[in-house]
């Protein structure tokens, strides 16, 4: 805080030299009124720029006199303001949407990747995620984010997130503003957002500004839509596995407007004639949005936005029997199922002090919880009603309030502070036992629940220091109170660019992030059995430091292109002991299950070259890099390869807009081989078994009182390679404009040339008991369509 004060009077201190007036306002879609968020505000006289913050709130304050304001935001026509600035002045501005084969908008220098301090970070459209080939027909946000260089997916259609040599857990997924614990439907293959409710997404990999904090490796920060200010419109897409919708529009014109949205999938009910009606099986999953959002006047606006997701797979069964003499029949019946879900809500108050002077107050709450159950009920003649049940649930819960405040003194200064304080409650595992048979041991409930406080503040000034060099400096401080345990971090970070000419600049950026949760996740079982745990006395905080240095150039206003190496460490690191964790063993504690203290490393080269604008858009992405993990209990003290350490991984993705009415997309990726570990030798061990109470036995016998048994073993951990990844996704889309809107159908190709790309390995033994492995995959060439329909 002591920081933040000094720049505040050197930066009072510099305005005194010279009268100057603020220039400030919201920068809104004009058809819908929905926030851009990072607009381009520049001067072109004075050669001075901003960016409309995450809200759209823009200010930047300028000397007395004449002054040529731009505003300009990606696939939309530019507006500009010119005239003579004599006091402060409020400008709203309703930028319109572009048409194909219109003016093309070039990009002003305020938003230009070479002009910003920003580096491993990237913004994507929300018409490029629509644009990327689907996975069964259904648009996924994650799956877009795994194309750009430093992440992976991890396994073949997961949609988790592995950032520079990171676990999934060791990413910030935030949903307006609320951390999201569990972003997977169907077993990881699809996400939680639905693309329909989606305003903006961006992806910071590197360099974290001071504002975020709790995670290792990213940050994911998805605004949901505001709701049409304008009209009632909405949206109908019919898939191969799912339905989804959406609606929008004013409750107040210009005042109010709401947004709902929903996702469902059919594949129980596509099942359901081909199952008996004594026995049933099935598994679906939603998403439900809904946001409402009020002006109360120019100083003041508020957001309630809500988000629920489920996912249950479930099965019954019914049958009756019939005993020798017994005309009643005994009937029995059992079902059971697993499920997981997300609750998150928010509400979220902007306020303007002054010109200069903006605030967000937000107030959420976040839950995810896994459950299994299973029921058996039993009725028989001449006998009692048996009726038993088993129940396992974990999942964490988050009530937090965070103040942001974003302070615009000059155009030479964005200085942001704020706070931030989460109340957790975990529940790392909880089982209940029920039964009406005594002696079976009726109603035994074990695992209880654990409660931690998290508070941080931070302070950063994105400072420019003459027309070349521009940094941003901050700290992010935090606190951590869990049960006989307390932790204090001090984070700095750093980020700058040095202009080399006009379209070219030089970047380096420093980081150190804390993460006081853990995640437990038994991927062995293939099921999202994820137990969030929080630092204890003996689990101390993971932390990291990330340095990154780089090039950036924007070429002929139209492509962008980057180049970054970067080194992280992480410290404080878990892992599973050998032999893994039953996780319905609530009697042990789960801190006896893993080792700690590990150590990671993670260094490379990324290279991006986007294009934004034109008929053809999208991006190629290259990654060299190198990831491992140590631990002195694991691999005999030994350094080796993080499972998700990949060598080379490329990744390709464009869309081509042939006309207005047609628009084709690719996507292509490589990678190098997962890293696993796989037995490398067997031998066969006898032992003799002393046979009893035979005071001669005879040579069989002897024989027989040997014990027999086979031993493998294992090479060094993770030292097995699979096979390179690679496939190619296809689509395209035909679009046409009916009575009451526009129509579209799309056709899609997933793994085009039906690549065998390897899922796991396994090993088993020949007839002449030799072990080999074998690989299974789990996609071939899978087609699929949507239609889709927009009302206007």
């Amino acid at each position: 805080m002591k920081l933040l004060l000094f720049l505040v009077l050197c930066v009072a201190f510099c305005e005194v030299s010279a009268q100057k007036y603020t220039i400030s306002g919201y920068i809104r879609d004009a058809a819908t009124g929905e926030s851009l968020i990072g607009s381009s505000v520049y001067d072109y006289l004075s050669k001075s720029g901003t960016v409309a913050n995450n809200h759209g709130f823009y200010s930047i304050t300028l000397g007395m006199g004449s002054v040529k304001i731009g505003y300009s935001y990606v696939g939309y026509y530019p507006d500009s303001a010119i005239f003579s600035l004599k006091r402060d002045t409020v400008i709203n501005i309703n930028l319109k949407g572009q048409v194909l084969d219109e003016v093309v908008v070039k990009a002003t220098r305020a938003d230009a990747i070479h002009e910003s301090t920003k580096m491993s970070s990237m913004t994507i459209s929300r018409e490029m995620i629509k644009a990327v080939p689907a996975f069964m027909g259904e648009v996924d946000v994650l799956k877009v984010l795994q194309l750009i260089p430093g992440v992976q997916s991890g396994n073949e259609g997961s949609s988790g997130l592995y950032v520079r040599g990171g676990g999934p857990d060791q990413n910030l997924m935030l949903l307006d503003g609320v951390p999201v614990y569990n972003a997977s439907h169907l077993f990881g293959f699809f996400s939680i957002f639905n693309a329909s409710a989606i305003n903006h997404v961006e992806l910071i990999k590197g360099g974290f500004p001071a504002r975020y904090g709790g995670r290792l490796s990213s940050v994911v920060d998805i605004s949901m839509k505001e709701g049409n200010m304008k009209k009632l419109t909405g949206d109908l897409s019919v898939g191969l596995i799912a339905t989804k919708g959406s609606i929008e529009g004013p409750i107040v014109k210009d005042r109010t407007s709401f947004i709902f949205s929903a996702r469902r999938t059919y594949i129980d009910l596509l099942t359901l004639p081909f199952q008996r009606p004594d026995a049933k099986a099935g598994y679906y999953f939603y998403d439900l949005n809904f946001k409402i959002n009020h002006i109360i006047d120019a100083k003041n606006r508020i957001f309630w936005s809500n988000y629920g997701g489920n996912d249950k797979f479930y099965f019954r069964n019914e049958f009756e029997s019939t005993h020798d003499n017994v005309t009643a029949k005994t009937k029995t019946k059992t079902s059971g199922g697993i499920q997981w879900n997300n609750i998150i809500s928010s509400f979220r108050w902007n306020h303007v002090f002054t010109p200069k002077l903006f605030s967000n107050l937000n107030f959420t709450y976040s839950r995810y919880r896994f459950e299994i159950s299973q029921e058996y009920n039993r009725t028989a003649p001449n006998f009692p009603d048996l009726n038993a049940g088993i129940r396992y649930f974990s999942g964490i819960r988050d009530w937090a309030a965070r103040l942001d405040l974003d302070f615009l003194p000059n155009p030479n200064h964005y200085i942001r502070y704020g706070v931030h304080t989460i109340f957790h409650r975990f529940t790392p595992g909880v089982l209940s036992i029920k039964s009406s048979v005594t002696e079976l041991g009726a109603n035994f409930t074990g695992g209880r629940a654990a409660d931690a406080v998290e508070t941080s503040a931070y302070a950063e000034d994105d400072w420019k220091i003459g027309d070349r060099l521009k940094v941003n400096v901050g700290v992010h401080g935090a606190m951590f109170f869990a049960k006989n345990a307390k932790y204090f971090s001090w984070q700095p970070r750093t980020s700058m660019r040095y202009l080399l000419n006009e379209t070219m600049s030089a970047k380096a950026s420093y980081a150190e992030m804390t993460q006081f949760i853990h995640l437990l996740s038994n991927s062995a079982a293939g099921l999202p059995t994820d137990l969030w745990v929080p630092a204890t006395a003996r689990i101390a905080p993971q932390q990291a430091s990330q340095v990154a240095v780089g090039l950036a150039k924007t070429y002929r206003s139209q492509y962008e292109i980057s180049l970054e190496g970067y080194y992280k460490k992480m410290r404080n690191l878990i892992d599973y002991t050998d032999g893994g964790v039953n996780f319905f063993d609530v009697t042990k504690d789960w801190q006896d299950n893993v080792v700690s203290g590990g150590h990671g490393k993670s260094y490379g080269m990324e290279v991006l070259v986007q294009k934004k604008e034109g008929r053809v858009k999208g991006w190629l992405g290259y990654t060299l890099s190198k990831t491992t993990r140590q631990f002195e209990q694991l691999n005999y003290g030994n350094e080796y390869p993080y499972k998700y350490d990949r060598r080379h991984d490329v990744s390709f993705t464009s869309t081509y807009e042939i006309s207005r009415n047609i628009e084709a997309g690719i996507t292509f990726v490589y990678g190098t081989g997962n890293a696993m570990t796989l037995p490398n030798s067997s031998y066969e061990t006898s032992s003799y078994i002393p046979e009893r109470n035979a005071q001669r036995p005879s040579t069989f016998a002897a024989l027989s009182s040997y014990s027999h048994s086979s031993s493998v073993e294992y090479s060094a951990r993770n030292s097995y390679r699979m096979e390179a990844y690679h496939r190619m996704d296809l689509s395209i889309s035909f679009s046409k404009d009916k009575k009451h809107g526009r129509r579209k159908w799309t056709l899609a190709g997933y793994n085009v040339y039906n690549r065998k790309n390897p899922f796991f390995v396994a090993s088993e033994r020949d007839a002449l008991n030799r072990i080999k492995f074998i690989q299974y995959s789990l996609f071939p060439f899978l087609p699929s369509f949507s239609y889709s329909f927009q009302f206007k």
